[in-house]
């Protein structure tokens, strides 16, 4: 069994200290849903079984496109990362899958899989780089790796994503995320339809690997690292990839990979209705893709998209099953506090979105009432559902308030202690 720095003991202490309190204010919220006809331990039940991936390279510190600041006790390779991945499940019991980035996480499968058992972890699905250089890959993808106009280099690519999905089978991954770089930074520098015939069949052999119970999910970036264009650079036509690759292929939505002001909710909405919404990656931005803490900035846009999530799965819609990570960099902050916040907000929107009356707002709906159609939404989204959370973690064996339970815990400065401090780069972004 890994050694698990945070003790059982420890979170049971903690919670021992605040269960007074959060006995009344649980209490309280559910006499208040009881007036709304509404069972405040069927919210929770639901909450307790909703599950986010954390990402490995989340974990370590991120950076500006200038510089990267390393913190305290950075994680040294996979098996680190695990162990900071561990730590976040063990607090908020929300995250008990961690998602890998090959090369960055290559490692034995067997020891892989090995260690994050012992430690109470599963693996989400793998995800490709072919979108920076290996440094021992023959073919650099600086201008482009699946979309190349070198075949060697596409071949190249697509061996890399083969290599994903053989690592996966052997740590009990389910799916693989293919995001690229490709793009132009200058009119006339690529063919718009020559590039994209040139990505859809190289996919298209990735696709032919798949194991029958495995998907494959792309993803649509409007911009970065390419600033003229981009391959697949928005849900139409990160659509028409999936639908062209067959029913395997599916739509990963990252809501920081759109334009300020975009209605992700509507796009989500469609992508449900036509059976292409795979999955999301959750962020928070301010003006592009800025990958912040979910929940940081429009927490108000989480719930809305979780709504149109809710309203598919009250709906019964045919094999809704969409995958959910967190990706995210963090640039200022203790990264796994981030990243405890981050599920914690994730699920905040969750639980919200289950306190909508969909009768009333149907009916609402209906009649064109505006006025009344919107406060169904804000009634739901203004109720403080933190007693929900606190419980849900509690039942499950975490810690009511897990950003001061992880604090008292010392655990930074104990890691801080057996890991030596990073290098400063001069690279940014991971």
């Amino acid at each position: 069994m890994a050694e698990l720095h945070i003790s059982g003991e420890l979170i049971a202490s903690h919670n021992d200290t605040l269960l007074g309190a959060h006995k009344s204010d649980y209490e309280a919220l559910g006499a208040q849903l009881a007036r709304r006809n509404i069972d405040i331990d069927a919210i929770t039940e639901k909450v307790a079984g909703f599950f986010v991936a954390l990402p490995s390279w989340g974990v370590g510190t991120g950076g500006t496109r200038f510089a990267r600041f390393p913190g305290l006790g950075e994680p040294r390779g996979i098996f680190d990362k695990l162990d900071d991945c561990a730590v976040i499940q063990q607090l908020t019991r929300t995250t008990p899958t961690v998602s890998l980035h090959i090369p960055w996480d290559k490692a034995d499968p067997k020891r892989l899989k090995t260690h994050a058992q012992a430690l109470g972890l599963g693996f989400d699905a793998m995800n490709s780089n072919t979108f920076s250089d290996a440094p021992d890959q023959a073919h650099s993808y600086k201008f482009g790796s699946l979309s190349h106009v070198d075949a060697a280099t596409r071949a190249q690519a697509i061996e890399h994503n083969l290599e994903c999905i053989e690592i996966g089978r052997a740590i009990g991954s389910k799916a693989l995320t293919v995001w690229i770089g490709d793009g132009s930074n200058f009119p006339g520098q690529s063919n718009f339809a020559r590039s994209f015939e040139r990505y859809l069949a190289s996919m298209a052999e990735i696709y032919k690997a798949l194991p029958d119970d495995w998907r494959i999910f792309s993803e649509h970036k409007m911009y970065e690292p390419a600033f003229y264009s981009t391959v697949v650079q928005d849900w139409g036509t990160n659509y028409l990839i999936a639908q062209t690759l067959g029913p395997k292929a599916l739509c990963l939505v990252d809501l920081g990979h759109h334009a300020p002001n975009t209605n992700i909710e509507m796009i989500v909405s469609r992508l449900i209705q036509f059976k292409k919404l795979g999955g999301f990656h959750f962020n928070d931005s301010k003006y592009g893709d800025d990958d912040l803490d979910a929940g940081s900035i429009d927490p108000y846009r989480l719930f809305l998209v979780f709504n149109e999530l809710v309203d598919a799965q009250d709906r019964g819609v045919e094999d809704f099953n969409p995958a959910h990570m967190i990706d995210q960099s963090h640039n200022v902050t203790d990264p796994i506090e981030s990243l405890i916040s981050s599920a914690n907000e994730i699920r905040r929107a969750y639980a919200q979105a289950l306190l909508v009356e969909r009768s009333a707002l149907s009916a609402y709906q209906d009649e064109n009432d505006a006025l009344m159609a919107s406060d169904a939404l804000k009634r739901a989204y203004r109720t403080d559902v933190e007693p929900i959370l606190a419980e849900a973690r509690r039942r499950s064996g975490g810690a009511i308030d897990p950003i001061a339970t992880y604090r008292s815990s010392g655990y930074r400065r104990l890691i801080g202690k057996e890991r030596p401090l990073a290098m400063a780069g001069g690279g940014g972004i991971i």
